[in-house]
């Protein structure tokens, strides 16, 4: 087992993105809930801070990216996207739990690629 250095940032959808999801054009989730969407979230490495406050600022500074994952992983067409993806609109539409502890499990190399651009 192994210390990564570096901290996480969990994203957990709250109510407003799941009524953008819902109010979505020929959207066909009626089962889609708030607990079903935070069951399963993205998880972000941020580098190692000594205050939570850094790690916000830090997640300020790649909102746009992270909102635009966000959306994207439910629907591709940007036309469906929510008007107002704000930093402000961010905040209100995620929580994000900051943990510094990141423990590797795993005997075998971690490899990574490019998220991509949106």
């Amino acid at each position: 087992m192994y210390f990564v250095d570096r901290s996480v940032a969990v994203i957990k959808p709250k109510q407003p993105f799941l009524d953008w999801l819902n109010a979505v054009p020929g959207n066909d989730m009626v089962d889609l809930t708030l607990d079903s969407l935070r069951s399963d979230c993205t998880v972000i490495l941020l580098p190692e801070f000594n205050e939570p406050e850094e790690a916000v600022a830090h997640i300020d500074e790649q909102y746009e990216q992270l909102f635009k994952i966000e959306v994207a992983s439910w629907y591709d067409d940007e036309d469906l996207w929510p008007q107002d993806m704000s930093l402000k609109a961010f905040w209100e539409w995620f929580d994000v739990e900051i943990h510094s502890t990141v423990l590797d499990t795993v005997e075998g190399d971690i490899s990574n690629s490019p998220a991509g651009e949106l």
